[in-house]
């Protein structure tokens, strides 16, 4: 049976397990056509896949080719969505359409961009999405048969148990152990969480928050703050079992809203609790439930973000309960369920199915 064509503009190392996953449950071809782009790291160079890099326009001759039973296209990039959907149109195939956008963008070239993008996501046979919150989105848009395919990391390896103990001493063993992960952009929320961090006065009290992404000296950080670099995802691992809790204070901008981020995924596989803002996917999402498998704030706001961080601190019971809670609910979140949110897409579009 003709393979799956899939174009996307990245494979960062933890998409690898869930185009692998596709591929044994569909069969796949990747065309790949970008690069970093906003992503923290470069995609991979063999994503475990049949593959192949194209430029944006060479889309539409490759999904009209006739070589594939049917094309995902997602959201990202200039000129090869449209170039996917018409090609994918002319050869008379199936489209689904991956996206993990779940608010306007709010820049010049998408504002020119929005009427093609509606259309083409009121004519794709599909739509496969990140959550219910990008459900939620495209529906307003007209879009009707929506499926989910939750995100997810690889819990083989976020589920082995990190070193707490040699994380805790490298930081000089706080009391209380506060981390975020990322990088210093404006949508990442950076400023507010230190902002809420100086409020809380959780240093006065020998509190640490560890920042991994954060090259050190790259600005003054508040007292009780320390920037760890980029750090490899072992030693990722670790910081996750060292922390009390994770810090998510993401905020919306004219150009970004966090679609997921699969570093509350990482840390509930450790067992930790998570504090996310209202621009967080994975909150809006349902994976992060206020009071349940974490706590959520309202974005940009820093005295609620340190009042949360303050109640998690004093309340290591309510800690355990929402950690405890956030590593059951975060199993259903595999590289197979993502899988088969596809699977779940192909079946109603007709002529397509699992090969035999």
């Amino acid at each position: 049976m003709k393979p799956l064509l899939f174009l996307t503009n990245h494979v960062p190392p933890e998409r690898v397990g869930a185009f692998a996953a596709l591929h044994r449950a569909e069969g796949i071809e990747l065309a790949i056509y970008g690069g970093r782009l906003h992503h923290a790291v470069a995609g991979v160079e063999d994503p475990g896949v049949p593959s192949l890099r194209i430029r944006q326009r060479e889309a539409y001759a490759l999904a009209a080719s006739g070589r594939h039973r049917a094309v995902i296209a997602t959201s990202a990039g200039r000129v090869a969505p449209l170039a996917a959907a018409a090609g994918a149109r002319r050869a008379g195939l199936p489209l689904l359409w991956w996206t993990g956008i779940w608010a306007p963008i709010r820049t010049p070239a998408h504002v020119l961009a929005t009427p093609l993008t509606r259309a083409v996501e009121r004519g794709a046979d599909a739509a496969v999405v990140y959550g219910p919150h990008v459900e939620s989105y495209l529906r307003t848009h007209g879009v009707r048969n929506i499926h989910i395919a939750p995100q997810a990391v690889d819990g083989g390896f976020w589920g082995v148990p990190g070193d707490a103990a040699a994380a805790r001493t490298q930081l000089g063993d706080p009391p209380f152990l506060a981390l975020f992960v990322g990088r210093d952009i404006p949508g990442k929320g950076l400023a507010v969480l230190l902002e809420a961090w100086t409020r809380g006065g959780f240093s006065a009290a020998g509190g640490r928050l560890a920042l991994a992404g954060i090259e050190p000296g790259a600005e003054p950080l508040p007292a009780g703050v320390s920037a760890l670099g980029r750090v490899v995802p072992e030693q990722l691992r670790n910081f996750h079992a060292a922390a009390d809790v994770l810090v998510v204070p993401s905020i919306p901008t004219r150009d970004f809203r966090e679609p997921w981020g699969l570093v509350v995924n990482e840390t509930m596989h450790q067992g930790t609790a998570t504090i996310a803002t209202t621009a967080v996917g994975a909150a809006a999402g349902g994976l992060v439930r206020d009071g349940v498998t974490g706590s959520i704030v309202a974005a940009g706001d820093a005295g609620a973000l340190a009042a949360s961080l303050t109640r998690l601190r004093d309340d290591p019971h309510l800690r355990a309960r929402l950690a405890a809670a956030g590593h059951e609910a975060v199993a259903a979140y595999s590289f197979s369920a993502w899988a088969n949110g596809f699977t779940r897409a192909l079946a109603t579009v007709p002529g397509q199915g699992t090969p035999c």
